[in-house]
């Protein structure tokens, strides 16, 4: 199983942002998310107050990297982008009991250990018999 939610506050900049150049990598994240064909997943771009967020999610079979992907490409477009990504891959040799956070800040991925949902099992779904 491979689950993924992420969202991403979208920038130009660190500092104040020039709303034509704004408008501009969003429609360039549009086109990101259009070459993003899965069935299983929830993308979902929108401005809200004045400000765009990209949110996405999904449960797959198996891993799809391109999740990862996908966030580290919306830092190339929008430099002054943040957000998080949480996954949880039980495919993962010693890492399937766990989530694991990616962190955008500044148009740079990181990956994080999560101590808030792991380890999933007995945190988040019993052990099994």
């Amino acid at each position: 199983m491979f689950e993924y939610h992420g969202w991403v506050n979208i920038r130009e900049s660190t500092g104040d942002d020039d709303g034509e150049l704004l408008h501009a990598m969003v429609d360039r994240i549009r086109e990101l998310l259009a070459g993003v064909e899965d069935d299983a997943a929830m993308l979902d771009l929108r401005w809200m107050n004045g400000e765009p967020y990209l949110h996405f999610a999904g449960m797959r079979n198996h891993r799809n990297p391109r999740v990862i992907d996908l966030l580290q490409r919306v830092g190339r477009v929008a430099p002054g982008s943040f957000g998080l990504l949480y996954i949880w891959d039980d495919e993962d040799p010693g890492r399937e009991n766990e989530f694991r956070v990616f962190r955008l800040v500044r148009g740079v991925v990181t990956e994080h250990s999560d101590t808030l949902l792991s380890p999933c099992m007995p945190t988040v779904e019993d052990e099994l018999d």
